[in-house]
């Protein structure tokens, strides 16, 4: 891909940059599935940014482009109508002065940006996928259960309105936002398109938090945004591969801090990069794979590690001494029992971060919980000092 409309990044009149930048970040973010717009579009663009046409009038042209057989026939071959077609509607997202922070607004933004394209377009998908990663050497991230899509996405904008940007500073905000925005991505709500959804809600949410977002890093990175995705929901323990945000912190701090950091994909490959190891154009764009998925929702969901980790996180900052079920919740503010044993103590427990003093009678009366050293040492590496003054109940 050319450097499409870079010239009008520099130019003097405000309006026109910025529509510069969404057009470009919206062209750019087709990469994360291997498409690329076609001259056609990025002419198109040129008008809306020149003042000739509207953005919405810039997709009826487009709309109407696609209509004759033949430029249809031709871009089937490489989903360029796609790419079009989904990079106007992008670029109409981005610069409406619009949000609301909802799961709803996630589903809404899918079925805009895919209505005509997917037969899916805003729907919840019903089953299980798996898709094979390159950055992971064809193994694959582990999506939430299609059994609790719903609930999975409500608990986590929940636990995100809990948190107040306004009282961090810049390290944490970037920290913080890569948790969320890698969980939202990791639940995969949709069949396909999930990656530029999320991409669009991200942008949407950062302008509406105050933050400037530097727009041309999706132009420039979106690949690396992607594989930075994988890399921040996948652990194989065995091979000694955890879970990290690393690399989409390194993202998010060039897009909001003017950082330059090295966002060379090469470099998230689990065991290394090596010179025969650079990727195919096929290996590129993954798809999803259904999976059967179990006949009973009666079966325990499995839960993203991602997710979890902040439930879990917020079990250990609350945990002193031995502490009852009971106090432990209130400790950490959730009162509905089912929410409490299936995101935090169960993984926790799982985990080996938390243990029962009575682990041969787990239903007793009297049980109550502790850390293990394992959580003992993890509370030292993410919890500060003065977050740790809950009493214990002993």
């Amino acid at each position: 891909m050319s450097d499409e409309l870079s010239e009008y990044l520099r130019a003097k009149e405000p309006g026109k940059a910025e529509l510069a930048g969404l057009w470009r970040a919206a062209i750019g973010l087709q990469k994360v599935d291997g498409l690329t717009p076609s001259a056609y579009l990025v002419e198109t663009a040129r008008r809306n940014i020149e003042g000739e046409i509207t953005i919405a009038e810039a997709g009826k042209i487009i709309g109407e482009y696609y209509k004759s057989k033949a430029v249809r026939a031709e871009a089937a071959k490489t989903r360029t109508d796609e790419a079009d077609i989904v990079s106007q509607r992008i670029t109409g997202i981005l610069a409406e002065p619009t949000f609301s922070f909802s799961p709803e607004q996630l589903v809404s933004i899918h079925r805009r940006l895919f209505n005509g394209i997917y037969k899916h377009a805003g729907t919840i998908r019903d089953y299980n996928i798996t898709k094979n990663e390159w950055v992971l050497k064809g193994d694959t991230v582990q999506y939430a259960s299609c059994f609790r899509l719903v609930e999975t996405m409500a608990f986590d904008f929940s636990e995100e309105k809990k948190f107040s940007y306004a009282s961090v500073s810049m390290d944490e905000v970037v920290r913080h936002f890569s948790r969320f925005i890698s969980g939202v991505w990791q639940i995969h709500p949709f069949g396909e398109g999930n990656t530029r959804t999320t991409s669009v809600f991200a942008m949407k949410y950062l302008r509406t938090l105050g933050f400037e977002v530097d727009n041309d890093i999706f132009y420039e990175n979106s690949y690396y945004f992607r594989n930075a995705l994988v890399r921040a929901n996948y652990s194989n323990i065995p091979k000694g591969i955890e879970e990290t945000t690393e690399y989409l912190e390194r993202f998010f701090r060039n897009a909001l801090m003017g950082e330059e950091n090295n966002l060379q994909s090469r470099y998230l490959l689990v065991g290394g990069w090596k010179e025969d190891s650079t990727p195919t154009s096929s290996a590129k764009t993954p798809t999803s794979k259904t999976v059967t998925a179990p006949a009973s929702n009666e079966v325990a969901p499995a839960r993203r590690s991602i997710a979890l980790s902040r439930a879990v996180r917020r079990l250990i900052e609350a945990l002193e001494g031995e502490m009852s079920r009971a106090k432990v919740m209130k400790a950490i503010g959730i009162k509905d029992r089912v929410t409490f044993s299936d995101y935090y103590l169960a993984p926790a427990l799982k985990l080996g971060l938390v243990e029962m003093t009575q682990p041969n009678s787990p239903r007793s009366p009297t049980q109550k919980y502790r850390l293990t050293a394992k959580g003992k040492k993890l509370r030292q590496e993410v919890v500060k000092p003065k977050q740790r003054t809950i009493k214990s109940d002993v």
